[in-house]
C-alpha cells in the first residue's frame, strides 16, 4: 500500500531503541515507552500559505528526526507501524 501524506504531514517510522541498558540491564517491552525518534518515509507538498502559494517542508524523504512524545497518530501499513504527524511535531534533525 502506498500513502501520500496531504500538505504538511510527515510519514515517519520509529527507530527502534536499544534492548539493554548501559549497566547490561534487559528491559522488557512492558517498561520500554516509544521511541521520539524515526526515519522519514513520506512527506506532503507543503502547507499553502495566505497567499496560495505552497511553503515546502524543511524535512525530506530519509532524514532522521526526533519528535515530541504525543505526537501524531499511529497507523499500521503492511503490518508496520508508522506515525502521522505534522512538521510542527519534528523537534529536529539528527546528523
Amino acid at each position: 500500500m502506498k500513502i501520500k501524506p496531504l500538505n504538511d504531514r510527515v510519514l515517519v517510522i520509529r527507530v527502534e531503541e536499544d534492548q539493554k541498558t548501559a549497566g547490561g540491564i534487559i528491559i522488557p517491552d512492558t517498561a520500554k515507552e516509544k521511541p521520539q525518534e524515526g526515519k522519514v518515509v513520506a512527506v506532503g507538498p507543503g502547507k499553502p500559505d495566505k497567499d496560495g502559494k505552497r511553503v515546502p517542508l524543511e524535512v525530506k524523504k530519509g532524514d532522521r528526526i526526533l519528535f515530541s512524545k504525543y505526537a501524531g497518530t499511529d497507523i499500521k501499513i503492511d503490518g508496520v507501524e508508522h506515525v502521522f504527524m505534522k512538521e510542527d511535531d519534528i523537534l529536529g534533525i539528527l546528523d
